[in-house]
């Protein structure tokens, strides 16, 4: 079983921000539903505790809060660019010294995380926009 101590400070630090920066890439692609988005990012977390004991690498990570640094990026382009290769790095160190399940379910949840929050809130009549999927699809993307 890989944990948190498997990893330095700053690495964990970076597989903690892959979830909630998917999150919130999703949250920005569209505009409204702020408040709804928000809230099922943070049910998403709540909803992986309850899952408790299937993954211990997963549960040190969800054991916390979701955390963001609103002012770490400038720009929704740079929360776009900047935040699609934080995905890719956290997912990569993640596959370098987790198991391949491990790896496996700490991409679902990435991606669970990236979803829930495409779909809290109808934009243009759609459960997931256009610009929501495009998005999904990006994550998804870093997570190869």
């Amino acid at each position: 079983m890989t944990t948190k101590s498997d990893f330095t400070p700053e690495e964990w630090k970076q597989i903690q921000e892959g979830p909630v920066t998917a999150g919130m890439l999703l949250l920005s692609a569209e505009s409204g539903g702020t408040f709804r988005e928000t809230f099922a990012l943070a049910r998403a977390f709540t909803d992986a505790r309850k899952k408790h004991g299937e993954s211990e690498l997963l549960d040190e990570l969800v054991e916390a809060k979701p955390q963001f640094d609103r002012h770490r990026y400038k720009t929704t382009e740079d929360l776009h660019d900047e935040g699609l290769k934080v995905i890719g790095e956290a997912a990569a160190l993640v596959r370098a010294k987790a198991t391949a399940e491990e790896s496996t379910a700490y991409n679902e949840f990435v991606l669970t995380a990236a979803s829930s929050v495409a779909a809290a809130h109808k934009e243009h009549g759609e459960h997931v926009s256009e610009k929501e999927q495009a998005a999904l699809d990006e994550v998804r993307a870093q997570l190869q």
